[in-house]
């Protein structure tokens, strides 16, 4: 996941594919999978932190390999924090 932003541009670039995510004035126009894992004791990654960002058609390539479906499930709302 490379995630850089300059004067409020944004550019995510999908870990599986290479493509730039595009933005605009600071919001992206598409949206990804993040990825975000620490590793703890009884791997072979003890410790480290491993993180990659997937565009939705990479994202939907992956899963379709997967033995067992994702769960999917419908949000009714969006609800933003208030800053």
């Amino acid at each position: 996941m490379d995630k850089i932003i300059k004067n409020k541009k944004i550019t995510i670039t999908c870990n599986m594919c290479g493509k730039d995510i595009k933005s605009h004035r600071g919001i992206l126009m598409e949206d990804i999978f993040e990825g975000h894992k620490e590793w703890g004791y009884f791997s072979n990654k003890d410790l480290e932190v491993h993180k990659f960002a997937l565009c939705e058609a990479c994202y939907d390539n992956m899963i379709r390999s997967f033995k067992i479906p994702v769960s999917v499930t419908e949000k009714i709302e969006v609800m933003y924090p208030m800053d």
